[in-house]
């Protein structure tokens, strides 16, 4: 497998703007890529993920991936699973107030007293997952006692970067007189030519199969494909040499 840009986690958060949970569950998010974990973590768009944006999707396939739901339907979780894979955590707002002994919360677009409290400690177990999944030590965190974990220095703030801009190289390659872009490719050339794989088409299949880790290709679309990556591949390896 490619070595593709430093190990983030991915969060996808809930969409749903009839409970306050939902809300809950995004403002958790923000907090965490904006203050507590601004270095290891990325966003995931959930309408675009069931949109069928491929570069979301292809990033919750081969990076850890939090799904934080507002409720028990799980949507964020259950959409990850089904284009992606089965997310490495899930979170579900309404059974962590539950378990936790949270208030309950009230308002929609603005949260009350008790629903910022529980947004922050939704924030604070969901950063103790990021380092878990990254392999960090984690200070142990109480839910609810309102803690602010900084990552940052005190003062700054960190925008939070979506998955796409981040994580997995994409490149444009012409396939049939269009212009297509594909997922890894960068990564995957550099590892076969470090490899001293020529472009032959044994290669051709080996990297077909590297690149359908990383990319959904259609059947009718494959032999054309199978050519243009092999034609790039050649290209890329005549002008490193």
């Amino acid at each position: 497998m490619p070595d593709l840009p430093k190990k983030k986690v991915g969060l996808i958060a809930c969409s749903g703007e009839e409970l306050p949970e939902g809300t809950i569950s995004r403002m958790a998010t923000l907090k965490v890529l904006e203050q507590l974990r601004p270095e290891d973590t990325v966003t995931l768009c959930l309408p675009l993920f069931l949109a069928g944006e491929e570069r979301e999707r292809a990033f919750a396939r081969f990076y850890p991936t939090i799904a934080i739901d507002g409720c028990a339907k799980r949507c964020a979780a259950q959409a990850t699973a089904k284009y992606s894979a089965p997310p490495a955590a899930s979170l579900v707002v309404t059974e962590l107030i539950a378990e936790n002994g949270l208030p309950q919360p009230h308002g929609v677009r603005r949260l009350d007293a008790a629903g910022e409290r529980v947004a922050q400690a939704v924030a604070d177990l969901l950063a103790h997952e990021v380092d878990r999944l990254l392999g960090k030590p984690s200070s142990p965190i109480v839910a609810g006692d309102g803690a602010q974990p900084v990552a940052a220095e005190a003062g700054t703030m960190a925008v939070a970067t979506c998955s796409c801009g981040s994580g997995i190289p994409v490149a444009k390659i012409t396939v049939n007189s269009h212009q297509v872009e594909v997922l890894a490719l960068p990564a995957i050339f550099d590892q076969f030519r470090e490899q001293g794989k020529l472009p032959t088409d044994d290669t051709a299949d080996e990297l077909m199969a590297a690149v359908k880790i990383y990319n959904r290709v259609a059947a009718d679309e494959e032999a054309a494909l199978h050519e243009a990556v092999l034609r790039e591949y050649a290209a890329y390896v005549s002008t490193s040499n």
